[in-house]
């Protein structure tokens, strides 16, 4: 049992209260019959959470306020709403046979030995939540539907509509909504969807998720409701709720089966009100090694050569959403080392990396990619990363800084890697700089995996089959769709390469102004694979269909 004596000590240790408020706090407990944290609170001298988290300390677990925590809705099932209440606990989030349960008390044992009874799983563990959270997962999880249709159809449409005629934060903190909005959530991040779209129209509010990489349209919610939900979504995220006709961005974090999700948000305006696009971010996801981005052997071998010379530029092209900062990350976590000072700039900062300087894009602090990349030149860096090159004057420094002896790495929005270097003459960069400085482009899109769950064999069309060249005694895999695949055949992505090294005979062509596609010629006969025919070899070897290649790779 804790005792008083500990959580005023560690109070008074953490400077949250001092010898006087206790005094205070004590007498008020004789006064009113209260406990010392009813006491703390209604004196104003510590809040919940402040005591919560010198509980969780006296006891040495974690606190986890639920204030934005997302918990799957299966998991809730676990434990019975009226056991919840009796014992104030809920399930948060399930590893193996290990169940972690969040309890306002978690020295009751007992409470702890019927949730092992009730869910036959061997390994409880507890975590301390306060009242409060505890009231918001009650509120918002037990008793609520399965769907978001079904959570549609018990909402009271006309109520909504009359308190957001009162005010639309009054609108967007009505519970159902709440529940709607997090549903919402939930079910992209178990789609996993990288992207959720809320899009009015002119009777419905359409809901989409991309899902590697294609949007599917999951919901229909009626338009009386389109105001409160996107009002919920801008309260969640910072946003001006008053402000409709000027775009917004803001941000959301919430916890998720103990991951973090950094949610960035964008609204514009349209006819039929705001369009809504909230982008999903893991923070606690594991990043890929170059390994597992989906490198043949040679070139994986090749690219590891180019991201550990000393100096020079290294590109990475593709259009948005092709996984070129995924592969600039890798490729930075590999060649990381405390002997190396690394800095980024980037727009935004997704994943954190150890011992790497990152930098925001930050427009109105006057932080450009250009500016920002001078000030970092002033840090002695070894390697440097801009996230991405829009203009002439960062390409300026850029080559400035890899021919004073920087490694940078880049992105660019090209077709193919040899478009990059005739896109840099297009810029107004003198060729005879871009072959000194440019040491190798990687262009690269990014291809749905077949489903292992429901992959069967199928026949291409003969037409498609002479199209590519490829050879008709070969198998071919396709997924036919199931529940774990939502259907789609697809489960996951892979990159698919074109690596282009700048050897002596490039250089050449480059200081000749010759065009991309003749640089492209000299490159494939020096033995560089193209983007389809690297696809094509994923099509051999059975994970992918042919027909996926030829969507991302339809412009050869």
């Amino acid at each position: 049992m804790i005792k008083d004596s500990q959580v005023i000590s560690l109070l008074l240790k953490q400077g949250l209260a001092d010898k006087n408020q206790i005094e205070l706090a004590q007498e008020e407990m004789k006064r009113a019959g209260l406990t010392l944290d009813q006491s703390l609170e209604r004196l104003g001298f510590a809040t919940e959470e402040d005591i919560a988290n010198i509980r969780a300390a006296v006891l040495g677990i974690p606190y986890i306020d639920l204030t934005n925590y997302l918990i799957d809705k299966e998991l809730i099932k676990l434990v019975p709403e009226a056991m919840a209440k009796k014992y104030s606990l809920v399930p948060l989030f399930k590893v193996g046979n290990t169940l972690t349960i969040g309890m306002v008390d978690p020295e009751n044992i007992l409470a702890q030995d019927y949730v092992r009874d009730i869910t036959q799983i061997d390994i409880i563990e507890p975590v301390l939540i306060s009242r409060s959270g505890l009231a918001h997962v009650l509120d918002t999880y037990y008793g609520t539907a399965d769907s978001i249709d079904e959570l549609v159809g018990t909402i009271d449409k006309e109520k909504i509509v009359r308190t957001g005629e009162k005010g639309m934060l009054e609108a967007a903190e009505e519970t159902p909504i709440v529940k709607l909005v997090n549903l919402m959530i939930m079910q992209a991040v178990q789609s996993r969807a990288s992207d959720i779209h809320v899009e009015p129209d002119e009777k419905i509010l359409r809901i989409r998720y991309r899902v590697d990489g294609l949007l599917q349209e999951v919901n229909k919610i009626p338009s009386p409701l389109q105001n409160a939900v996107i009002s919920r979504i801008k309260v969640l995220s910072n946003m001006d709720i008053a402000e409709s006709r000027k775009p917004q961005d803001g941000r959301i974090r919430m916890n998720i089966e103990n991951r973090e999700l950094d949610i960035r948000v964008s609204t514009f305006p349209t006819v039929y009100g705001e369009n809504v696009v909230m982008r999903l971010l893991d923070r606690s996801a594991v990043l890929p090694g170059l390994r597992e981005l989906g490198f043949a052997k040679d070139e994986l071998e090749e690219f590891n050569k180019l991201i550990r010379r000393t100096y020079g530029i290294i590109l990475v092209t593709g259009p948005t959403g092709s996984g070129k900062t995924t592969t600039l990350y890798a490729a930075i976590s590999t060649i990381n080392s405390v002997e190396k000072n690394v800095i980024t700039i980037e727009d935004p900062v997704e994943y954190m990396i150890a011992m790497v300087r990152q930098t925001q894009v930050n427009p109105k602090a006057g932080i450009t990619f250009a500016n920002g990349l001078r000030n970092i030149l002033r840090q002695d860096p070894d390697i440097v990363m801009v996230g991405e090159i829009r203009d002439r004057e960062t390409v300026e420094i850029a080559i400035q800084a890899s021919l004073t002896g920087h490694l940078v790495f880049s992105t660019l929005h090209t077709n193919d890697a040899p478009s990059a270097l005739t896109r840099l003459i297009d810029m107004g960069i003198e060729p005879f700089l871009i072959s000194s400085s440019v040491i190798g482009i990687l262009a690269q899109r990014l291809v749905r995996l077949t489903c292992d769950k429901c992959k069967e064999k199928y026949r291409p069309s003969e037409v498609t089959l002479k199209n590519t060249g490829l050879d008709q005694g070969l198998e071919f895999y396709r997924g036919k769709g199931c529940k774990k695949c939502n259907n789609s055949g697809f489960m996951g992505r892979s990159a698919i390469f074109e690596l282009l090294p700048i050897n002596e005979e490039i250089r050449e062509m480059i200081d000749a102004k010759r065009s991309a596609a003749e640089i492209k010629k000299k490159a494939i006969e020096l033995g560089i694979r193209t983007l389809r025919q690297n696809g094509l070899e994923k099509v051999r070897a059975g994970i992918t269909t042919l027909e996926e290649i030829l969507r991302v790779t339809e412009i050869e």
